[in-house]
């Protein structure tokens, strides 16, 4: 594929073409299939990338910092006590201080208008590590997951339950771009943003796939090629997890519910995860299972986008 990304930002997964979409899946399936050879390439040697932190995480920083440092470029991590973004100093001056030191900026934010603003102001690529809205980088991933389990995507129907969130809706968008049906089925009072629902709707109709909100678990998860997961509450949502938890009763991933799906569907999660809760721990270790991969590929399908935005794909 003759795809060019380079200077782009990554901030939705709307913001990728199917096209561009399967063109990074193949260069992250390429970079994990043989390690080694692009570990002695360092096609990013001489780069850096600035990782800007307002929430902590294990995946998010690991993968980014460890794939840098395969590809022979460098990581810089900015904690939440190293400088409070947009308090101490503007998302502006900050935006226009690291496009003067860095080749590429990933945030992980509370806020999505965050990495809106810093894309605005950065002259160099910005990556939405993670925001309230979105988590395009871990789609990328779960993409590249089932792709390897199934060998294809188009034509697959991938069932979501839980919160209507960030994950709920970057998965939306990116099914949708590479003709996956999506079944997003959440509680009432939980369901996904209405304008991503339609949205993903008219991107995917292009391909004869669909997305759709369900809110009966059995339902949603008939006949699925994918049963996926997530937190009932998210971070900074702590305060509010017992009521969630009673809300959410009966929307738990275990053996019952996998029953309704197809034999060979597999099991996505994408940690941390609360075990009794989303998803039972016997579920979650079965053969159907590919939870560790999917946060394998989190540093693979990264890697795969860093290097079509830096232009050395």
């Amino acid at each position: 594929m003759s795809v060019d990304l380079r200077g782009r930002n990554m901030l939705s997964m709307k913001d990728l073409s199917g096209e561009e979409i399967l063109a990074i899946l193949d260069k992250s399936a390429d970079l994990k299939a043989d390690r080694e050879k692009h570990f002695r390439a360092a096609p990013l040697a001489g780069q850096t990338l600035a990782m800007v932190f307002q929430k902590p995480s294990l995946r998010t920083r690991v993968s980014f910092e460890t794939g840098m440092t395969r590809l022979g470029g460098h990581a810089i991590y900015l904690s939440p006590v190293d400088f409070e973004l947009g308090k101490r100093e503007s998302v502006e001056d900050v935006a226009i201080v690291l496009s003067r030191y860095a080749d590429l900026i990933m945030a992980r934010v509370f806020g999505h208008a965050i990495v809106e603003e810093l894309a605005e102001y950065a002259t160099c690529p910005v990556i939405n590590g993670l925001s309230d809205f979105e988590h395009p980088c871990q789609i990328l991933a779960d993409l590249l997951t089932v792709r390897e389990r199934k060998g294809n995507l188009k034509g697959l129907t991938l069932n979501y339950i839980g919160d209507g969130n960030n994950v709920a809706h970057s998965l939306m968008y990116g099914c949708a771009r590479v003709g996956m049906n999506c079944v997003i089925t959440s509680p009432s009072g939980f369901e996904p943003d209405a304008t991503v629902l339609s949205e993903s709707n008219a991107i995917g109709s292009e391909l004869g796939a669909t997305v759709r909100v369900a809110m009966d678990p059995a339902e949603g998860a008939r006949d699925a090629d994918v049963i996926y997961t997530d937190v009932w509450a998210s971070m900074g949502q702590e305060a509010d997890a017992d009521a969630r938890k009673a809300k959410f009763s009966g929307f738990q991933v275990n053996a019952g519910l996998m029953k309704h799906a197809k034999p060979d569907a597999i099991i996505l999660h994408c940690l941390p995860a609360h075990y009794g809760d989303e998803i039972d721990y016997d579920t979650s270790r079965t053969a159907n299972s590919a939870i560790f991969d999917q946060a394998e590929n989190r540093m693979h399908a990264q890697n795969g986008l860093m290097l079509y935005l830096a232009g050395r794909a």
